[in-house]
This record gives C-alpha cells, sequence and structure tokens, in this order.
C-alpha cells in the first residue's frame, strides 16, 4: 500500500486547524499543522521534503500566507501550495503573485478542498512518472 500523502496546515486560528487536522487525518493523509508562518518554516526545515501539500491561511501575524509562499517556493519548489483567505481578492491576488497553486476562498468545504489537494498531489506524481 502507498504511504499516506503528507500535508502541512498552517492557520493562526486554532479551530479551523483543528477542524482541517481532524478531517484530513480521518481521509487517511498524515498531518502536520502550524500557527504561523514561522513555526511552518521551522516544521519544513526540520522535515524537508517531507510534505506533498502545503495550505496555507493568507493572513497571519508574524509571516504572512503571501511570505511564507514566497520562501517555500524558493526552497522547496516542488511543494504544492493551497492558500486559503477570508479577506477578499486582494489576498488572493497576492497569494498567485507568490505562486500559490491554487486560491481558495473562506469558507471552504471540506471536501471540496481534499479533492483539490489530491488533484495536485496526483499531478505531481503523473509528473514524475512521466
Amino acid at each position: 500500500m502507498a504511504d499516506p500523502s503528507r500535508l502541512l496546515i498552517v492557520d493562526d486560528n486554532e479551530d479551523i486547524l483543528s477542524t482541517f487536522y481532524e478531517f484530513f487525518n480521518s481521509m487517511g493523509y498524515e498531518v502536520k499543522t502550524a500557527v504561523d508562518g514561522f513555526a511552518a518554516l521551522k516544521v519544513l526545515r526540520d522535515r524537508s521534503n517531507c510534505f506533498d501539500c502545503l495550505i496555507t491561511d493568507l493572513v497571519m501575524p508574524n509571516i504572512s500566507g503571501v511570505g511564507l509562499i514566497s520562501i517555500v517556493k524558493k526552497e522547496y519548489p516542488k511543494l504544492k501550495i493551497i492558500a486559503m483567505t477570508g479577506y477578499g481578492d486582494q489576498p488572493g491576488a497576492l497569494a498567485s503573485e507568490a505562486e500559490a497553486d491554487i486560491v481558495l476562498f473562506k469558507p471552504i468545504d471540506l471536501f471540496k478542498i481534499e479533492n483539490t489537494v489530491s488533484e495536485l498531489i496526483n499531478q505531481e506524481n503523473d509528473q514524475q512518472e512521466n
């Protein structure tokens, strides 16, 4: 059986983080969480090349999601990134500029985001096989 896909989920809202953790864990993913961009970078650097997808909020203290995406794209260019925002188009445009693979607007349907994660990871796996 294949290893479970590994996700890093970043959000400063503990309720969202907990909900996403429980949902993706129940769907068979290996999940790590971080409460802000600094914590996410620490997790990534401690476990480099261990994640298939990063899901990050955009508006957070310390390092914003946009800042996190910019750093991650430089250091881990193959890592798939989904940005989430509840603040309308401007953060979404910034996330696209920072090269997030997908930008989703809150509130987010968990099954929709799981489908998006699965598609992104499968795209990467298909490219590696070809």
